[in-house]
């Protein structure tokens, strides 16, 4: 049975500086294993959710890839700001609209960022 969402993976080019980049943007280290191109790590990002990191990318990878993860937000224009602040590109700058979705139309506020290895993250906030 399914319970929720747990984690998503992605493959570095510079393991380090993806590390760096989500624990700046607030994620925590929650574990980590192996050594050098077998290096891992579970980011904590919050209600039990995880991004988990593989070092061993090659820069321009593309297999694989998914279209965008998008974080779960409280403050999406200061979660913006903090992954601006720490080397994100600008994807599609915050903006609140409504999603003409059913049963109800959904009010959100989201951004969309480009991350350390050209991965888009998505900033999500539900109001």
């Amino acid at each position: 049975m399914l319970s929720g969402f747990h984690h998503v993976a992605l493959k570095c080019a510079d393991f380090d500086k993806s590390v760096a980049f989500y624990t700046a943007i607030g994620a925590a280290l929650e574990r980590s294993w192996g050594e050098g191109d077998d290096r891992a790590c579970m980011l904590a990002i919050g209600n039990g959710c995880y991004l988990e990191l593989f070092a061993g990318g090659k820069p321009g990878d593309k297999a694989g890839v998914c279209l965008h993860f998008a974080i779960r937000s409280t403050n999406t224009q200061a979660d913006f700001d903090k992954a601006i602040a720490a080397g994100a590109i600008v994807d599609k700058p915050v903006t609140t609209l409504t999603i003409p979705s059913k049963p109800e139309p959904l009010p959100v506020t989201l951004a969309f960022v480009k991350g350390p290895d050209g991965e888009t993250i998505e900033f999500f906030q539900v109001l």
